[in-house]
């Protein structure tokens, strides 16, 4: 499978679009992933033959997972928290759109059993990440929806989403672990842009654009100045080895220290020589 995924930059049609399938078509990562839009007044309703979760991006729907009613709206990703459905293998769906809605939708095989779960406003906090280092050029806004320390046992797959600042840089410093791993990019302009590095490489990634990490590369990400960048980012717990938190390339780590010093032009007008602060 190609790092890059950038054939949906038109967007997505209606109904669902896959974009990677587990096991198929050279797929490393082991998750299914997709979009589902419906129109206002459409309903989707599956009964999971894995591990699935829906993100809604933008919409409002009502209906039920595994019994479980629900009721859930968001009007922007940038502004409001994740709004999410959560459910085992062999759980009933359904999904009635009340208006114009898309959803990202995850799904990895696991033959575990665990009730399901609705998550609405209130449920995911906003963590300010990066704040305060390195001239604040790595704040962004992580909202991890779920994993290891909120879910069941026997849960494989880890959700959430980074919101990146224009010009920043997120997923910084570089890190990696042993999880391949899943991103899904949407900008506050249509014409919004960043750029992705995946190992020693580096993607221009646009809006619709998605790609797939593999184990052990590190990513970090930066947006370009002017755009807002968001992407959801998914992780399948490996058999022996859950996703824990990921480990920073040694040689940037200092970034992450208190006080770390960096080289900064001098204020307009000044002669003086610039000095660390």
């Amino acid at each position: 499978m190609e790092t890059l995924i950038s054939k949906h930059r038109e967007g997505f049609g209606g109904g669902y679009t896959p974009v990677t399938v587990a096991h198929q078509g050279g797929d490393f990562t082991g998750i299914s992933f997709g979009v589902l839009k419906l129109a206002a007044g459409e309903s989707h309703a599956a009964t999971l033959g894995a591990e699935t979760a829906y993100l809604l991006m933008a919409g409002r729907i009502a209906g039920q997972v595994g019994g479980v009613p629900f009721e859930l709206a968001r009007g922007s990703l940038f502004d409001e928290s994740p709004a999410c459905l959560h459910a085992a293998a062999g759980t009933p769906v359904e999904i009635r759109a009340e208006a114009d809605t898309e959803l990202t939708v995850y799904a990895c095989e696991n033959p575990a059993a665990f009730p399901p779960r609705v998550f609405g406003p209130g449920d995911v906090a906003d963590e300010r990440r990066g704040e305060g280092q390195v001239g604040g050029r790595c704040l962004r806004l992580v909202r991890t929806i779920f994993d290891a320390r909120n879910s069941p046992p026997g849960v494989r797959l880890v959700l959430g989403e980074v919101v990146t600042l224009p010009g920043g840089w997120s997923s910084y410093p570089p890190h990696h672990h042993p999880q391949p791993e899943i991103y899904h990019y949407r900008f506050t302009h249509p014409q919004g842009f960043g750029h992705a590095e995946h190992g020693e490489d580096v993607v221009k990634v646009r809006q619709f654009d998605t790609i797939s990490i593999r184990a052990g590369n590190d990513h970090a990400q930066a947006a370009a100045p002017g755009y807002g960048m968001y992407y959801a980012w998914v992780i399948r717990h490996l058999p022996g080895q859950p996703y824990d938190v990921p480990e920073f390339t040694a040689e940037h780590a200092w970034t992450m220290q208190p006080g770390a010093k960096i080289w900064e032009p001098p204020p307009a007008g000044s002669k003086a020589t610039a000095k660390p602060k």
